[in-house]
């Protein structure tokens, strides 16, 4: 207990020190005047494509814009809203082919996109992201003028029911707390890659250069591993805050919340022994002297409300930063992990027992 207590000390301190390098895409040149590809996969997103589509057409700064729309195999009327958007700039492509073997549905979705964009920027994004006027631009600049090679920048992430609020503020504080955001940019380690499809800028002779999609087929976890392939070409890539420029709502029931994590998490930490790893390495900063303080003697207990308010406070400092709610959600940081170990156990059991599945689709990993 007394090392856990000690861990999230030292995260709290590096999240604060770590916040202060987190860039953020703001647009300061007049225009963008390359032409920019914005690419976007969408499988029965009726609910959220015209909002995506228009907020992205409502672009300011960018003189060469076109936005392909992929409808993969919808059923619910996603591609009769696109068609129903008149702009010059818009593109749509009706998908009925299902994937080849050897890949998913989402890197397979992404490739036919990036097969008809004529950009010398690829911008993918999910057909529920809503986008301010400058994000595009911005990230464009950020992207060029930092010579990067990709750029992710993390958009608000929205949350209303409980569970929601209690997992979904994990996917920005996760990184923001423990990934040394300065290291990152300039390192090829696997390791220090974070990044996340519902935003992500590339440049398209990388992409290219890297086998663009197929680079990552199989992967369940694909824009992460996306910009570990940029690396691995000794190029550099940068994770960047952009809950100012952008915001989604991934899920919007707790049924959603279990599915859309369950899919994924078995692949998130390099095998079992690394999921126990993690997970063991959160409970026992977290959780452990949270309930310390709680059920503890009494000589644990004084140690056990430092560590727990260690834990909180590197919650407080990155949902400040990021526009997230922070009152009382951070209190119940012991909570939220626990859930996510909860989460993972059970991405497990449904990955080891093959019934994984996302929109209709099996999600496995690829031998």
């Amino acid at each position: 207990m007394s090392v856990g207590a000690l861990a999230a000390v030292g995260i709290a301190v590096h999240t604060a020190i770590n916040l202060r390098y987190l860039r953020v895409p703001i647009a300061t040149t007049a225009k963008v005047t390359e032409r920019v590809s914005v690419l976007i996969p969408a499988r029965n997103e009726a609910e959220h494509i015209a909002v995506t589509v228009k907020s992205i057409l409502a672009q300011q700064g960018l003189d060469d814009l076109e936005v392909i729309v992929l409808d993969d195999g919808s059923t619910d009327g996603t591609a009769a809203i696109v068609q129903d958007i008149t702009d010059p700039r818009l593109k749509l492509i009706v998908g009925t082919d299902e994937p080849p073997t050897g890949w998913l549905g989402k890197p397979w979705a992404c490739a036919r996109l990036a097969d008809f964009a004529t950009g010398s920027v690829l911008v993918f994004v999910d057909a529920d992201v809503y986008f301010e006027p400058e994000a595009i631009r911005g990230t464009v600049e950020l992207l060029r003028a930092q010579g990067f090679a990709l750029v992710s920048p993390y958009p608000k992430q929205c949350a209303e029911t409980w569970l929601e609020r209690l997992v979904q503020p994990l996917i920005v504080w996760s990184w923001s707390a423990t990934m040394p955001l300065r290291w990152a940019e300039t390192s090829t380690r696997p390791s220090l890659s974070a990044a996340n499809g519902q935003f992500i800028a590339i440049a398209a002779e990388v992409y290219r250069a890297i086998g663009g999609h197929e680079a990552v087929a199989g992967e369940v976890i694909e824009d992460v591993a996306l910009m570990r392939a940029v690396k691995a070409t000794g190029q550099r890539a940068a994770t960047a805050d952009g809950s100012k420029i952008a915001n989604c709502r991934m899920y919007a029931t707790p049924k959603a919340v279990v599915d859309g994590y369950t899919k994924s998490l078995w692949s998130a930490f390099s095998g079992p022994a690394g999921s126990i790893a993690v997970n063991a390495l959160l409970l026992t900063t977290y959780v452990a002297p949270a309930a310390a303080m709680i059920i503890g003697r009494r000589n644990t207990r004084a140690i056990g409300a430092i560590g727990y308010a260690a834990g909180v406070a590197s919650r407080v400092l990155v949902a400040n930063r990021t526009g997230e709610r922070i009152w009382p959600d951070a209190l119940a940081h012991p909570i939220s992990i626990a859930a996510f170990s909860t989460l993972n156990a059970l991405s497990w059991s449904r990955h080891l027992r093959g019934t994984n599945t996302w929109k209709g689709r099996p999600v496995t990993a690829v031998n």
